[in-house]
């Protein structure tokens, strides 16, 4: 009897042992699956490429991903930027930029739009589709506004500065009103060039990297309510 007692003991301590391991084994493997960071798709063209920055490490998508990293966020952003991309070129390639690892998207398109006076009903159309691939994935996204110069007129500009709080409406999206928020908020101004120039590469269209900086830090609040809206 006492044997009999003995191993009942032995069996009862074994299986709780089993069953603790096993819990722990659980426990372990989901504080490793939270762990992971949340990985943003940054989809736009040069601006976020970092087209033409002597060191890559100083592109938007580098800073941007520090300036998160620096504020406590364990997050990767992807650059998913291609220059020379219009909006059709981001609805076209969409699908595939956003791979299975993807929590979140930043969607940056519309300037090259600008510089070839695309419609503004088209440039729509190609963002609603990518928002709509977006939805579809149950992605939040930050759709980031580019703001029109008055090059075509004062019906062009309106209608294109429009777009993106509209889609941003109707889709449910954040919205960032400008990307060159940054850049305004020290006095600089897109329309006005020479406010501009200590900021941006020689050609005028690209930031450099203090330009950058200070894009990123415009934005970067902006990123942090969606890393809020990112499911884990």
């Amino acid at each position: 009897m006492k044997r009999s007692l003995g191993a009942m003991v032995a069996k009862g301590y074994g299986a709780w042992r089993g069953l603790r391991n096993g819990l722990a084994i659980t426990l372990l493997t989901a504080g490793l699956a939270s762990a992971e960071p949340v990985t943003l798709v940054a989809l736009g063209d040069s601006l976020t490429a970092g087209f033409g920055l002597a060191d890559p490490a100083q592109g938007f998508v580098p800073q941007l991903e520090g300036w998160l990293k620096a504020r406590g966020h364990d997050v990767v952003v992807q650059n998913a930027g291609v220059s020379g991309d219009t909006t059709a070129g981001g609805l076209a390639r969409v699908g595939w930029a956003l791979g299975p690892e993807a929590d979140g998207v930043i969607v940056t398109l519309g300037g090259n739009d600008l510089l070839r006076g695309i419609d503004p009903a088209a440039s729509k159309a190609n963002l609603d589709g990518i928002l709509k691939e977006a939805g579809a994935r149950k992605l939040p996204v930050l759709l980031v506004a580019m703001r029109a110069p008055g090059n075509f007129g004062p019906e062009y500009k309106a209608a294109f500065d429009a777009m993106y709080g509209d889609l941003a409406a109707s889709h449910g999206a954040l919205l960032a009103e400008d990307f060159f928020a940054g850049l305004r908020a020290v006095g600089a101004d897109p329309a006005d060039p020479a406010s501009m120039a200590a900021f941006m590469q020689a050609d005028g269209l690209h930031p450099g990297s203090e330009g950058v900086r200070l894009i990123v830090e415009g934005l970067g609040p902006k990123v942090e309510e969606l890393l809020a809206r990112v499911a884990r």
